[in-house]
């Protein structure tokens, strides 16, 4: 940017004089900025200068006061290659303040970053619309009114293909019958000069040739002559080039025969008419299947039902769902989809809630539990408070992830737009040094000849396939992992799972059914078993942690009287320590006893409950060991199954946890896992992450705590359990809604099913045109007298596009890990076993 500009940025971060100070040095100080003005009150700095808006982004992050920036979705209209694709993202990055812009052909959108009072969404629009692709802006993110409008939308487009083309054969068959039947049949042939004269045949084939052109075929001139002149041709350029030559040729040769050597007197009216007949079908069928792509996500927005019954001035009525307001009161009879996500109030069923958890036993829900949106209510009624509604339920959100992991674009997406960038106006240039070359060196009739070449050079090499490679796999199998339970929350997660070498595992919640029990209790001398379980669970009664919920079960289960607590503190990775009735208790880890002090010199062995799989916490009461509790969390029946099915991917499997390393040890020898960590604490999860990353190769983490967040970030792939905290599941990459580990398999099948169907879609579109340019330019004609016809090479440019959308639907059949086996939605505390 060489002009000096002013621009007011939208600064965030900043609280007081000093960070204006500092905000303002920092602009300042960059080569090209003449003036710096900064305003606390607004949040806002003017910058004068000719420095690059995305520069002055850069320098405010660098100093720690990054400038608000926008993301908004686009709908692209009139992209029809990757050439499109290239055209309308660099227009949009031209835009003064744009930072980032991602289009994806086959979902037609574009997803542009901006920073705020820079750019503007109607700058966008306008960029792109005066590149030639009108844009409008998207539906609301994880409504999934986008996903239904191009739905709705791909189904008009594939209709008025259809019927174009219908057109465009039934005048098209005539012109074909005329031409084609007279050489392949001598016969008809001489009936058609005896009858009505060649002269007129040509004459009956350039009037509904023109028609053809003029009519079905009008958008390919519509849309293709204003890019060529703007410097940008695409695919429909480079069909107009190719039929407005066969047409021009031949009427030429109709009507001004003396302007063509008499050899050469021949026309071509049947090839033009072909590729346009052809290509509408190819587009027909490319508009059906592109609608069949986003099939997963049209079925998780059919989940949300249309209405709900709502408490409105004490009447039951029927609202729309989009005005169900959060606190509403909520009326679900037996059989019906749940609105909204909220609370129940009254009414007691059993609810279907497959679609979330993918267990396929239904939940008790009583007052007090919670429901989601879109689950199915069974023979039950139930009332219940609104908590969430709109883009905010968990339907909405679901819809959301995998629209953004359809929409990503993926590492190995660069590579076809590096080649793509330059491959239409190339194309343009081999077709003119394919015609001169005929021209020069070609048999008579050299005209004919150069102009069958250059046709079919223009014709066949259409980068459609190319364009929609990469974009259609990721569509489908975003949306087969998402009816699995997978969701993908970034799409790059998508290529980068299918090469990790190791898959590390919490267990707590994620190898272990995350509720455990309270199975064993020895006591200290000196201490009563019931007054230190009341105390405990007490202490435990501030926690979330599952062997809180466990211990403060087994003193319910007893009928004990649980004290009030004082003061409560958990110490993360070793326990908590709390103050109830006047006393100080301790529970957690040997590690924790230690380091308060305890004297653990008299402490009951732990060896033998580790032995047995059972996580040991010890107890201290006004600083004396008081007793050991044994805890038993069950292993995932699944889990087993997922682990042996990793070890046949030819994974490694880990297990990294905080737990005693003699029950990490017990449960990991049931488990056959290959690299066992045990006894560290959240920030040792990473540096247990390197060393197997060190070991092994590339890694993924799978867990649900928040004590995982660190971990989830750390690994090349995380991946959250859907049941455990949202800080873990906002952190990972990957999310799977059950709890079940053979959603890990299924998350590892789809991104190698859809990384392997990217890569042979790539092949073909690539090794497509590498093999048939060469043929249409006319490389065998010296060899075998081989010469594609210009109507051949449209049937084999629509059959690639075609191809490549039906490969990538293969990934809808992407079989799923083996049935989640049910597990029981109450499970009872198990009986303690006391040790004095």
């Amino acid at each position: 940017m060489s002009d000096i500009s002013s621009i007011t940025l939208a600064v965030t971060g900043m609280s007081c004089a000093s960070c204006v100070g500092r905000v303002q040095r920092a602009l300042a100080a960059e080569p090209g900025v003449t003036l710096a003005e900064v305003n606390l009150a607004t949040e806002t700095a003017r910058v004068t200068g000719t420095v690059p808006p995305a520069r002055l982004a850069a320098v405010l992050s660098e100093a720690g006061y990054p400038a608000r920036d926008a993301v908004v979705d686009l709908a692209i209209a009139d992209m029809t290659c990757a050439s499109c694709v290239g055209r309308v993202e660099r227009a949009l990055l031209a835009v003064p303040g744009v930072t980032a812009a991602s289009v994806n052909l086959a979902t037609e959108t574009a997803q542009v970053r901006f920073i705020e009072g820079v750019a503007t969404s109607a700058d966008l629009i306008a960029a792109s619309t005066t590149a030639g692709y009108p844009a409008t802006i998207n539906g609301g993110a994880g409504s999934g009114d986008a996903t239904t409008d191009r739905a709705a939308r791909k189904d008009a487009e594939a209709q008025d293909l259809q019927r174009r083309m219908t057109i465009a054969a039934v005048l098209t068959l005539p012109v074909f019958v005329t031409e084609m039947g007279g050489h392949v049949f001598p016969a008809m042939h001489h009936v058609i000069t005896n009858n009505i004269g060649m002269q007129t045949a040509w004459i009956i084939q350039f009037v509904l040739t023109t028609l053809v052109l003029a009519w079905p075929g009008r958008s390919f001139y519509s849309k293709g002559v204003p890019a060529l002149l703007r410097g940008a041709p695409d695919m429909n350029s480079l069909v107009a080039l190719g039929t407005a030559a066969a047409w021009s040729y031949s009427t030429v040769a109709t009507f001004a025969p003396t302007l063509l050597p008499p050899e050469g007197r021949a026309v071509y009216f049947e090839a033009a008419a072909v590729i346009v007949v052809l290509i509408l079908l190819g587009r027909t069928l490319e508009a059906r299947a592109k609608g069949r792509t986003g099939a997963a996500i049209t079925r998780l927005i059919g989940l949300r039902p249309k209405t709900a019954q709502v408490e409105r001035n004490g009447q039951v009525v029927s609202v729309d769902v989009a005005d169900v307001a959060v606190g509403d009161l909520v009326h679900v009879r037996p059989g019906e989809r749940l609105a909204v996500d909220g609370e129940v109030t009254s009414g007691a069923s059993w609810v279907d809630e497959s679609m979330i958890s993918g267990e396929p036993a239904p939940v008790d829900k009583q007052a007090g539990a919670t429901v989601t949106g879109g689950t199915v209510n069974g023979t039950g009624a139930l009332v219940y408070r609104a908590t969430h509604v709109g883009a905010d339920t968990v339907l909405a959100r679901i819809v959301r992830m995998v629209e953004d992991a359809q929409s990503a674009r993926l590492p190995i997406q660069a590579l076809v737009d590096r080649i793509t960038l330059w491959f239409v106006p190339a194309v343009i240039a081999l077709a003119g040094l394919t015609i001169g070359v005929w021209m020069i060196w070609g048999p008579a009739p050299t005209l004919a000849h150069a102009l069958i070449a250059g046709v079919s050079v223009l014709i066949v090499a259409c980068p459609c396939a190319m364009g929609l490679a990469t974009p259609t796999s990721i569509m489908v199998g975003t949306g087969r992992a998402a009816e699995l339970g997978v969701l993908f929350r970034r799409g790059d997660a998508l290529q980068a799972l299918q090469g990790v070498q190791v898959v590390a595992l919490d267990k707590t919640g994620t190898l272990t059914a995350g509720r455990p029990e309270l199975t064993d209790v020895v006591m200290a001398d000196g201490f009563i078993q019931g007054e230190v379980l009341a105390l405990v669970a007490a202490a435990e009664s501030a926690s979330e942690h599952p062997i809180a919920s466990a211990i403060v079960r087994a003193a319910q289960a007893q009928e004990l009287v649980i004290p009030e607590v004082l003061a409560f503190q958990s110490i993360t990775g070793l326990g908590i320590s709390a103050t109830v009735a006047g006393r100080k208790v301790l529970v957690g880890a040997d590690r924790l006893m230690i380091r308060e002090c305890v004297d653990m010199t008299a402490a009951p062995s732990a060896t033998a409950l580790a032995n047995r799989g059972r996580s040991p916490l010890y107890v201290a009461i006004d600083g004396q060991l008081a007793a050991l509790f044994g805890v038993d969390d069950p292993v995932k029946p699944g889990t087993a199954v997922a682990i042996a099915t990793l070890h046949d991917m030819g994974l490694q499997v880990a297990m990294i946890t905080g737990d005693n390393a003699a029950t990490a040890r017990a449960i990991g020898a049931v488990l056959s896992i290959d690299d066992i960590v045990a006894e560290v604490m959240p920030e040792g999860k990473v540096a247990a992450l390197d060393r197997l990353r060190s070991t092994y190769g590339a890694i993924a983490f799978v867990g649900d705590g928040i004590n995982d967040a660190p971990a989830l970030a750390s690994a090349d792939v995380g991946i959250a359990i859907g049941t455990g905290t949202d800080v873990a599941i906002e952190t990972a990459d990957v999310v799977l809604m059950s709890g079940d580990l053979r959603a890990v398999v299924d998350a590892l099948s789809v991104s190698r099913a859809t990384m392997r169907n990217i890569r042979q879609n790539l092949f073909w579109a690539f090794g497509y045109n590498v093999a048939l340019i060469p043929v249409a330019a006319g490389l065998l004609y010296p060899l075998n007298g081989t010469l594609l016809s210009p109507a051949l090479a449209a049937g084999a440019m629509a059959l690639s596009s075609v191809f490549v959308l039906t490969n990538a639907l293969r990934l809808r059949r992407v079989p799923s890990a083996a049935p989640v086996i049910a597990t029981p939605a109450t499970p009872q505390p198990r009986p303690v076993t006391a040790t004095a």
